[in-house]
């Protein structure tokens, strides 16, 4: 057996900002003695398609739903967000199904334990559990000025190879369950770590247990740098 407050307006969707590039375009080209402030225009909208679209993914922009931020805003933004999920999860962090850490001003985690989510060898979510991460998709829909990371981890039990696979198959069945609870896909980034980020001893039981986990970054958009939100926690 392998296991033992300010908030801006929301992003430009990239088929409006390159609308607006074109009109800006034609009036560049029918009225030269305007070009100069058309140019400038032009920067401006090519810098905030650049500045909060410029994760890819599957050679797509994402990003053009999430809201971002004003730096002065994120501390109490990430306060509300970390009351509101210790409210909706007393029982999980009661039995320490979930634990809720603040990490810094802009990022919070969630640790879910594999144990209550997953059964041995499984990528399926419990049943019993599903109510659990609906909890937490109802909170995290709410606040949406964040992206989230979902990072699977295993203990060393088994083959390197297998629990690579095992990582990213759980890591995308809670991003799966977050989904169906409401959160914009394209806020959710399922990675797989496998086992080479423990958090303890793969020689005890105990710690094998904590080394299996789901971890869940909250990680919030700041306006001028919206891209940082979008790197996987390292």
């Amino acid at each position: 057996m392998r296991e033992d407050t300010h908030v801006t307006t929301c992003l430009m969707r990239p088929s409006a900002a390159l609308l607006m590039l074109a009109l800006v375009a034609g009036c560049a080209t029918h009225e030269p003695e305007r070009r100069a402030g058309s140019g400038a225009a032009v920067g401006a909208v090519a810098g905030a398609v650049s500045d909060q679209q410029s994760y890819r993914r599957n050679g797509r922009f994402v990003g053009a739903a999430i809201g971002v931020l004003t730096g002065a805003a994120v501390g109490q933004y990430m306060d509300r967000q970390q009351a509101a999920l210790e409210d909706a999860l007393t029982r999980e962090l009661t039995d320490r199904a979930i634990r809720v850490t603040r990490i810094d001003e802009e990022t919070l985690k969630l640790d879910v334990s594999t144990e209550a989510t997953f059964d041995i060898n499984s990528a399926s979510v419990r049943a019993d559990f599903r109510q659990s991460l609906a909890s937490v998709a109802g909170v995290v829909g709410e606040y949406d000025r964040t992206v989230v990371h979902l990072l699977g981890h295993t203990d060393d039990t088994g083959s390197q190879s297998y629990n690579q696979r095992l990582s990213e198959s759980r890591a995308e069945a809670v991003s799966r369950e977050l989904a169906r609870g409401g959160v914009d896909p394209e806020r959710l980034l399922p990675r797989g770590r496998g086992e080479d980020r423990p958090v303890d001893s793969n020689e005890t039981r105990s710690g094998r247990s904590r080394n299996r986990r789901v971890e869940i970054y909250l990680r919030s958009v700041v306006e001028g740098r919206a891209d940082e939100a979008f790197r996987a926690p390292a």
